[in-house]
């Protein structure tokens, strides 16, 4: 289903966050650090019709998880609620200048082999808005559909010697992107369809553990 990217689609979107029965946030164990993410939904563009949320590729220059697929985002500096992070950070990774007032949701707090709390913050950039990527931090950016996330085939499941929990992938461009970042865009889906489903148990692969 195509979602034009308009205030019918934003006002859905945000009902459909607000019935969401978030688990409670609850402080991260002393081994976690708070991080945040941006699901940022913007016009498809040339991309496609309709609505899309904002993917990129990270630098290959970064300390950590360089190269990997990820949502806009970063730790929490002191003091700072995963809210406001998800909007600084998308600020300096992306450009975009948005407000509380753009926040639609804030899904559930999804805990990383490598050590982060991560909380996903789902907010509405609006019409026209323009993406100038930090080269510093983002090698590409990525508008993917909502359509895309939608189809039946989007998302799959597997194994590894390593865990007993289920590795999920969410294929894109003929590649798999992984947790933590294919199962936050994963529960966004499920919000979308009007279920809970919780993702936090769903594992990721080995190279993302460090």
């Amino acid at each position: 289903m195509i979602r034009p990217f308009d205030d019918t689609t934003r006002r859905n979107i945000a009902e459909l966050c607000a019935e969401f029965a978030r688990l409670p946030a609850s402080e991260p164990a002393p081994t976690l650090k708070r991080a945040a993410v941006a699901i940022v939904l913007v016009e498809a563009g040339d991309v496609a019709d309709g609505t899309a949320f904002v993917l990129t590729r990270r630098a290959a220059g970064l300390r950590t998880h360089r190269a990997q697929w990820a949502l806009p985002g970063g730790r929490c500096d002191k003091g700072e609620t995963p809210v406001t992070a998800a909007l600084r950070e998308l600020h300096e990774e992306l450009g975009l200048a948005l407000e509380p007032e753009h926040v639609l949701g804030v899904l559930d707090d999804y805990p990383t082999r490598s050590g982060y709390l991560i909380t996903p913050v789902v907010l509405w950039a609006g019409k026209g808005a323009v993406i100038l990527p930090n080269p510093e931090e983002v090698a590409s950016v990525h508008r993917i559909t909502l359509e895309d996330i939608e189809q039946v085939d989007a998302f799959d499941f597997t194994l590894i010697p390593e865990s007993t929990r289920r590795v999920i992938r969410f294929r894109h461009a003929g590649q798999f992107i992984h947790a933590p970042t294919a199962a936050l865009i994963y529960q966004f889906r499920e919000v979308l369809a009007g279920r809970d489903t919780r993702v936090a148990e769903l594992e990721q692969p080995v190279f993302a553990w460090k």
